[in-house]
């Protein structure tokens, strides 16, 4: 396959606070880098609960991969990243409301922190749909 990777960069969702993009569309998939709980205007909500920070997290990532052509219905793998074991029940609550009846692949990685003192981020990896 002759696929040139395409940037995917959308107003709707942070820009890119280093060197890497939104997301890459590939061989007919898109990779959503790490979202962590900034609103698209770079407010960064690292002091609000971890509710509404996976709330915005989860988001910008949907945000992305829809400007990239993928539903959450069509979403491949996700994972994230939560700080705190406790916050997994939360995560699962929100996730379950956010990708509704999606059932993407998943892992969910705990760890210390992460960067600006944020307490989740995600990433995805989504198969694009032919525009119709």
């Amino acid at each position: 396959m002759n696929d040139v990777p395409q940037r995917i960069e959308t107003h709707d969702a942070p820009r890119p606070g280093g060197h890497y993009s939104q997301a890459m569309v590939a061989n007919g998939f898109v990779f959503v880098s790490g979202q962590l709980p900034i609103h698209h205007d770079g407010t960064i909500h690292r002091h609000e609960s971890f509710d509404v920070q996976a709330r915005i997290a989860i988001g910008n990532m949907l945000t992305i991969a829809r400007a990239a052509g993928c539903d959450p219905e069509h979403l491949v793998k996700v994972t994230a990243y939560i700080v705190g074991i406790d916050n997994w029940r939360h995560f699962n609550t929100i996730y379950d409301e956010m990708l509704g009846y999606a059932r993407p692949a998943r892992t969910v990685v705990p760890v210390l922190e992460l960067h600006h003192g944020c307490l989740v981020e995600v990433e995805a990896i989504g198969a694009v749909q032919p525009a119709i």
